[in-house]
């Protein structure tokens, strides 16, 4: 398997995580989004849609963090990332896409850049932009936490696809000094995959490419 990713994408962060917990071997293949990389002739040769992650595997070229995620556990299923039942999937994936589909894509690199370069937003106003949308978010995430049965990671006593997606929005949260008090659940359950080797093998400073 091939990963193109990028270390700080939390797209590419949780695809990480999802095969570290699984003990996948990949071939990790940068992209620098933020030097625009991901628009070059030779990724656009890859990717359709020009982001990342990208999964190469079994021949075929997979897109979609989620996508690519729910594929390794169908593939993969001894360390299963959604539950058994039918109920649990359903509340694991709308914890999961709480985050992936509400928060990430209005405040992912291209939507701050757009921000800057063509609407003319200041740093500060593209910080209070981020934190505002990040925290709403974070503060639904912990409401939805609050009626589960009381659990060490997000839904239950292993980590699941809402924590494969938690992580990496917990980490953009903190770069961005997103008020992050009185979420008591959310960074419990952060708090506790971080005590996992496979999250710190999958967290970007352990990334190849990282940069300061």
């Amino acid at each position: 398997m091939k990963l193109h990713n990028y270390f700080r994408s939390s797209a590419s962060f949780r695809v990480r995580i999802a095969l570290e917990l699984k003990g996948l071997r990949y071939e990790y293949i940068p992209v620098h989004i933020a030097r625009g990389d991901h628009k070059k002739e030779a990724y656009a040769a890859l990717s359709a849609d020009t982001l990342v992650p990208l999964l190469e595997v079994d021949g075929e070229k997979l897109s979609q963090s989620m996508a690519i995620i729910e594929y390794l556990d169908e593939k993969h299923p001894a360390v299963p990332l959604l539950p058994a039942d039918a109920l649990g999937r359903a509340k694991v994936r709308a914890l999961a896409q709480s985050i992936a589909c509400e928060i990430h894509p209005i405040n992912n690199l291209r939507v701050l850049k757009y921000l800057v370069r063509e609407l003319k937003v200041d740093e500060e106003a593209k910080n209070a932009w981020y934190r505002h949308w990040c925290r709403e978010g974070l503060e639904a995430f912990e409401r939805q936490l609050a009626p589960l049965p009381a659990s060490t990671y997000c839904y239950g006593e292993t980590p699941t696809l809402a924590d494969c997606c938690l992580v990496p929005q917990i980490f953009n949260a903190k770069r961005f000094n997103v008020n992050l008090e009185g979420l008591s659940r959310t960074m419990a359950a952060f708090d506790a995959c971080m005590a996992l080797p496979a999250f710190q093998k999958a967290q970007p400073s352990a990334c190849p490419d990282n940069e300061p």
